[in-house]
Order: C-alpha cells, then structure tokens, then sequence
C-alpha cells in the first residue's frame, strides 16, 4: 500500500495546502467556517493526490531517464498500473464528491480545472515545449483560488489576485529547481529554460517574475485585502529573494545556486501564506 500512497507525492499534496488555506483565511475575513475548511482541505488534497498519481502514470517514460526518479513505484514496476489508475479514479471522485457536498459548484469546477490543466496539459506537453513551466503554474496557482471560492462562492479581485501571485512565484521557483536538476532534464529531453535559452536568460526570467510576484502580492493591500503589516514583511521577504537572485549573477555554481533559491522560494511562499491569515482586513 505504500507504494499507491507515494505515487500520490504526498509532499507536494501536503504543500499546496498551506496556499489554499491561505485564499480559505484571506476570504472568511476573520470568521472562518472550520467544517468547511477541513471538507475543503480534504476534497482538494484528494483531487490532487489523484492528479499526482495519473502525472506519475504518464512520466514514467521520462522517470526511467532520470536519476532521482528512477525508483518510483511505476517505473520499478511494484504496483499494477491497472489497480493504480483504479485508486488515482476513485481519489478523484471522492474529492469532488466532499467539494460538492460542503462547498459549491465553482470550487468543483475549479479544482477540477485544475487537475485538468496539470494531468492533461501539463503532463503531456512538458517534454514536447519550453512553455510546460508556464503551463505547469497555472496548475499550481489554483490551490488558494480553491479555498477562496469554497468561501465566496465567486471569482473577484481576491482570488485573482492570489492566482496571478502563486503563477508568478512558480516561475522561478521551477526555474531553480530545472537548474539544479539540469542534468536529469537534460537526459530525459525535457526542454526547460536553462536548457533551451542557456542560464544568463533564466536568471533575467528569475529577477524579472521577482519583481512582478513583488508587485502582485502588494495588490493585496492596496486593495484593502490585507493590512500594512503584510505589505512591509512581504516586501521585505521580496526583496531578500530579489538580492539572493541577483547574487546568481557573480556565482559559478549555478547548480547549487539553484538549490538554494529553491529552498529560498519555498520558505518565501510559506511565511507569506502564514502571514495572510493574521492581517486580512475585516
């Protein structure tokens, strides 16, 4: 069983949550609905899980070429691709069926545009353009949109605020990760950026998205969404990120700099989704 449960990426399912509680928290505004939050953490970590496991399905051709996911369950052949298809169905029923019976009919439709958006379009054109990155983050921006509709009910300015944030901190997030695993992408043929344009144009990408993601997350205060305490800690962690970035400029390690400015980017966006939370404006 634990190898149906590992193709699930637990890690990724666990951290896509910490954004959708933060859209759940931004729109209760100070008076949230436990049940619903935990109805809708768990219909969408199903929805997730299941997307996780039909991308493993579809990669295994490219796991096989790469050194840190030769080992997974698809790939070493420890699980039946027929019972696994079967579990990955029944995790995404079971998700839309706790969404459709605690929240609403758009929170359904859009976690289940994004699952969409990461099994099909993603999954199937990442080793085929250098656009999967940007595919790819739009399936990793639905999670607080998710929490925000299961509360609202609709779209506004809100939750495309947090949208457009989580596709801007993607880009270089996956930038950092795609140059320190440059080599297995390399081997499985994955066109990634630094393979593609080389690295000088991915860290100008990098500092670009930066200040971009710098700018939308303040649009969340200006519009009166959150209080000044966000805006000055953000900004603050922004800029951080922005000066570690633009160190890559002087350093000749690129693959260690990579790591680091995801281990960097990862700590960003969750001291932000941990900051939202106790200054929305109510």
């Amino acid at each position: 069983m634990i190898n149906y449960y590992l193709l699930t990426k637990p890690g990724i399912v666990l951290g896509n949550l910490f954004p959708l509680a933060a859209g759940f928290l931004l729109a209760s505004r100070g008076t949230p609905n436990l049940s619903l939050f935990l109805a809708t953490l768990l219909g969408l970590a199903l929805i997730m899980a299941s997307g996780c496991l039909f991308n493993n399905y579809i990669d295994r051709p490219l796991d096989a070429k790469m050194k840190r996911t030769q080992n997974r369950p698809f790939v070493k052949g420890t699980v039946s691709l027929g019972g696994a298809l079967f579990f990955g169905l029944i995790l995404f029923l079971a998700g839309n069926g706790v969404l459709f019976a605690w929240t609403n009919l758009l929170t359904v439709a859009v976690a289940d545009f994004g699952f969409f958006v990461y099994v099909v379009l993603y999954s199937l054109w990442k080793s085929r353009t250098i656009y999967g990155t940007a595919i790819g983050s739009v399936a990793g921006a639905i999670p607080p949109v998710v929490g925000y509709c299961a509360v609202r009910g609709h779209l506004d300015g809100g939750a495309l605020i947090l949208f457009t944030m989580l596709v801007l901190w993607q880009m270089p997030h996956f930038f950092a990760i795609a140059l320190f695993r440059l080599n297995d992408y390399a081997a499985a043929g994955i066109p990634v950026l630094p393979l593609e344009k080389g690295l000088l144009r991915t860290q100008i990408h990098m500092v670009l998205y930066i200040i971009a993601f710098t700018c939308a997350a303040s649009l969340l205060t200006f519009f009166h969404y959150t209080g000044f305490t966000y805006l000055l800690v953000t900004t603050c962690l922004n800029l951080l990120w922005l000066i570690f970035c633009l160190r890559g400029f002087t350093l000749s390690d690129s693959q260690a700099w990579g790591k680091q400015m995801f281990r960097l980017s990862l700590v960003l966006i969750l001291s932000i989704c941990l900051l939202i939370p106790f200054d929305v404006v109510t």
